[in-house]
């Protein structure tokens, strides 16, 4: 406003007219609180205290201790602090058993271990491909590597007991437990 004023040369009054602005908001002037730095500093304690807790329930905190701190005043002081709780990480279903682990399934021959996994690939225009990959750990052998858009749990069954006809039963199978073996046929 004191730029329009001194840029036309004319009054205040004049200049809050012409941009439609009431004259009482060039008078007013906040007046800081005494008590926001110490305010802001018991926050951040208590924030260090409880990560998880976000600004209301530190504001509960703070007036059960006896703070004058409404939930807009606590959260105007967390946004200008820049305070964030942090992302809840989901705990992951495990799927399968330990068994299935490196350390107790240590390929010592061939057809002993095999390890199976799908991978993801897109061809030039775009359409999804599946993979599916069985190797013997002992040789690093590939023994069937099907591809196909899709790839259903009935088709992985079918792949393997074309391998255990040809080549026998290995004592271990392998996988990743990722979300491609949830199916109950493979299990």
């Amino acid at each position: 406003m004191q730029d329009l004023q001194e840029e036309f040369e004319v009054s205040q009054r004049r200049a809050c007219e012409v941009v439609d602005q009431p004259r009482s908001t060039q008078r007013y002037e906040a007046s800081p609180r005494d008590d926001e730095a110490a305010l802001t500093q018991r926050m951040l304690e208590l924030v260090k205290q409880r990560p998880r807790f976000g600004y209301r329930r530190i504001g509960r905190l703070l007036r059960a201790e006896g703070w004058q701190a409404s939930d807009t005043r606590v959260s105007r002081l967390w946004r200008r602090e820049g305070l964030k709780v942090p992302q809840k990480k989901r705990k992951r279903r495990r799927l399968g058993s330990s068994e299935n682990g490196c350390y107790l399934h240590k390929a010592e021959q061939k057809d002993h271990v095999w390890a199976w996994d799908f991978v993801f690939d897109r061809t030039t225009s775009g359409s999804p491909l599946k993979w599916l990959s069985i190797v013997d750990e002992y040789t690093r052998e590939c023994l069937a590597l099907k591809v196909d858009r899709s790839i259903t749990s009935e088709d992985a069954i079918d792949t393997l007991a074309e391998l255990f006809a040809m080549r026998g039963v290995p004592q271990h199978i392998r996988s990743d437990n990722g979300p491609e073996f949830i199916a109950l046929a493979l299990r």
